[in-house]
């Protein structure tokens, strides 16, 4: 049996742009997404802040630095420039390697640049 866990989140992102008529994804910074181990093409749940939406997309690595975060497609909806959400990645594993994982938290300021990385 395999049990879906979390994995690692960057947590009260800032939109700082929305593509509607883009294919779909949401576009993070390659740096914010390496500090959270999420990879590119990656699953990820979008949970907005201000107004309670989840959807789940994919990863795109934006541009190295710029603390990019847009919400592309249908998304683009739900998400409005500077809300604050968070994402988060999923991963499989079994009872007993759950028994030891740490999530990996990664908390960002206003600006989308990295504060803290926690592991619970």
């Amino acid at each position: 049996m395999l049990l879906q866990m979390f994995k690692s989140k960057l947590h009260r992102l800032r939109v700082t742009s929305t593509e509607l008529y883009y294919e779909g994804s949401i576009t993070i910074d390659a740096e914010l997404l390496e500090v959270a181990n999420i990879l590119p093409y990656e699953k990820v749940q979008i949970v907005n802040v201000n107004n309670g939406s989840r959807l789940e997309t994919y990863a795109i690595a934006g541009k190295r630095g710029s603390r990019v975060v847009c919400v592309n497609g249908a998304g683009a909806r739900l998400n409005a420039v500077g809300d604050e959400i968070i994402a988060i990645a999923y991963t499989y594993m079994t009872p007993e390697e759950a028994q030891n994982h740490l999530p990996k938290v990664v908390l960002v300021d206003k600006d989308n640049n990295p504060l803290e990385n926690l592991s619970y």
